[in-house]
């Protein structure tokens, strides 16, 4: 196992500048996943990592070893690409086989390591077929056997499960993290996929336009964003701009009050708020979240002056346990999601709908990132 210092690396590709003095540790023994929209520059800093780029600036250390300009095959790593690059004209065996005979072990010691390999992803009933005979999900497995075979200080994943099929998918998120808990390697993942992130990792690293935005545990990210580009990347998010007023001041419950401003055909409707937080005002203005989990519903009136609207159904989808909805306030909307137990009769678009919220539900956000 090993721990990765990432210090004030960027790469620049001609005039385009993939990644900008991104700063990172690592712990040993971490599962830790670079998250982020395609072209955040996530490929690029896994790459440097690997060896496969040379950073413009900055440095790398793997266990305290400096290995900036070292090639990947003197970095002790192993290695999982998006479609696995198994070698079809090879067995199972062969293939996990391969990188121990680069390293010209011995043949009890290869074959000692490869069946290791093939218990730890239960696999040995199929070490003696060939990748077409194998399905998307074993194949990805033989493709951890096989960078695990070397017993590498750290583990790259780029993208392992964007093959497979939801279900698929699924499985073999749990099978992933489970084989990483038992070797206790540290592991590299890089997803767009935020439930894949958040599902898997210890910590998760943001990147936005080349910058490393957040890098927090799946809790600290979703709750806690750091910025506004956060928040609205990782799930879905309500955003509310307050004024700046006379009245932002404390309650004695601790609450403060706020005039929210939603925008929709650029027409302005005040929306009264109740926040126990007190965000930082810029230009006069300052920015909430509110996650679509965190509204309730009611179907008659509430004797409510604030976090509360009487709103009219737009859109709703039915996803088995949870329903999502769209709702229209007097000018704006708002997502909801809403578990389906809630319903004896599933709402209609043009219903009528109640919302509140607590105000410890609103976030203070820093807006424009």
């Amino acid at each position: 196992m090993s721990e990765i210092h990432i210090d004030h690396v960027s790469r620049h590709f001609d005039d385009n500048i993939a990644l900008a003095d991104v700063s990172l540790t690592i712990k040993e023994g971490e599962f830790f996943s670079l998250l982020g929209p395609s072209g955040c520059g996530k490929s690029t800093l896994l790459n440097i990592i690997a060896g496969f780029l040379e950073p413009t600036d900055g440095v790398v250390h793997i266990s305290g070893k400096d290995v900036t300009n070292l090639p990947p095959y003197r970095r002790n790593l192993g290695m999982v690409f998006q479609n696995y690059a198994l070698f079809p004209h090879l067995t199972v065996f062969e293939n996990i086989a391969y990188g121990l005979k680069i390293k010209k072990m011995s043949r009890q010691e290869i074959k000692e390591r490869v069946e290791e390999s093939l218990a730890l992803v239960q696999l040995e009933q199929f070490a003696g077929r060939r990748p077409h005979q194998l399905s998307g999900g074993q194949q990805q497995r033989v493709a951890i056997a096989r960078a695990l075979a070397v017993r590498p200080s750290v583990l790259l994943l780029d993208e392992p499960l964007s093959n497979l099929d939801a279900k698929l998918r699924k499985e073999m998120q749990f099978e992933l993290r489970n084989i990483q808990q038992r070797v206790g390697i540290t592991t590299i993942l890089v997803t767009h996929d935020q439930e894949e992130a958040l599902s898997l990792s210890d910590r998760v690293g943001i990147l936005g336009k080349g910058r490393l935005q957040q890098v927090g545990t799946p809790l600290e990210v979703y709750r806690a964003p750091a910025n506004q580009f956060v928040a609205e990347f990782i799930g879905q998010v309500n955003l509310f701009e307050v004024a700046l007023s006379q009245t932002n001041q404390p309650s004695p419950a601790g609450e403060i009050s706020y005039e929210a401003i939603s925008h929709m055909d650029g027409n302005i409707q005040p929306l009264a708020l109740a926040a126990t937080q007190k965000p930082e005002f810029k230009n006069g203005q300052a920015l909430f979240m509110l996650r679509p989990e965190r509204i309730q519903l009611a179907f008659v009136p509430l004797d409510l002056t604030a976090n509360y609207a009487e709103t009219r159904l737009l859109e709703m989808s039915y996803v088995g346990n949870a329903l999502r909805l769209k709702v229209a306030l007097a000018k704006g909307e708002l997502v909801i999601h809403t578990p389906d137990p809630m319903f004896a009769e599933l709402p209609k678009p043009g219903d009528v709908l109640y919302v509140y919220w607590n105000p410890e539900d609103l976030y203070a956000l820093e807006a424009g990132e």
